[in-house]
């Protein structure tokens, strides 16, 4: 469905208006607007609003699984921070998703429970890689201790966005630093991390805080 050059152009117009403004600011009328189009052609390709929101969520919902698949590769720190960099990035290109949770939860109950479920899915991934580093000796982690750095890894990667925009940071730096939020999250494991990956860290550390 969405291959059609029209129902293209209207996603990429809905998902850029969806993260400038909000899912809740923007209508139907106003994405046909930004792309050049009628209402009744967009609802022609979209009958709802809820059916663009439901295809960007699908496509959002694909990345992270996507993430998540190959997370049982990852054996070092630096290639832990790169699968959260990556992360982070797919979160910022779609940030309506976990910024506008609670409208949207509220406002398309059946969306707010998949993300629930895809974040329940991150879980269990996370859990998988946490216990993967661990068993590999690059972190000194009990079983407990790998739930909980799972727990808190999904918990600070979701919540980041409405967390960055109450918090002021340097002038100089712009909202969405992606690196320096894989860099926060890998401190997590900061204290579990064996001699020989704590070097990584020291670098990461210098690149992002001077």
């Amino acid at each position: 469905m969405a291959g059609h050059p029209t129902r293209e152009r209207i996603l990429q117009a809905s998902l850029q208006l969806f993260n400038e403004h909000g899912l809740a600011a923007v209508s139907t009328h106003r994405i046909a607007a930004e792309t050049g189009i009628s209402a009744g052609n967009l609802h022609y390709h979209f009958s709802t609003k809820q059916k663009i929101v439901e295809w960007l969520l699908r496509r959002f919902e694909e990345r992270i699984d996507t993430l998540d698949a190959s997370a049982g590769g990852i054996g070092a720190i630096d290639d832990l921070w790169l699968a959260l960099h990556l992360r982070f990035e797919a979160i910022q290109a779609w940030r309506f998703v976990y910024r506008d949770m609670g409208h949207l939860a509220l406002e398309y109950p059946p969306l707010g429970q998949r993300i629930r479920d895809l974040n329940g899915r991150s879980l269990v991934a996370m859990q998988a890689l946490c216990e993967s580093l661990a068993d590999a000796g690059v972190i000194d982690a009990t079983p407990e201790q790998a739930q909980t750095l799972a727990l808190q890894i999904v918990f600070t990667t979701t919540c980041w966005l409405g967390f960055e925009q109450m918090v002021p940071g340097p002038a100089q730096r712009p909202q969405g630093d992606t690196g320096l939020a894989a860099y926060y999250t890998l401190t997590l494991v900061s204290p579990y991390v064996s001699r020989e990956s704590r070097a990584y860290l020291d670098y990461l550390r210098a690149k992002y805080l001077g």
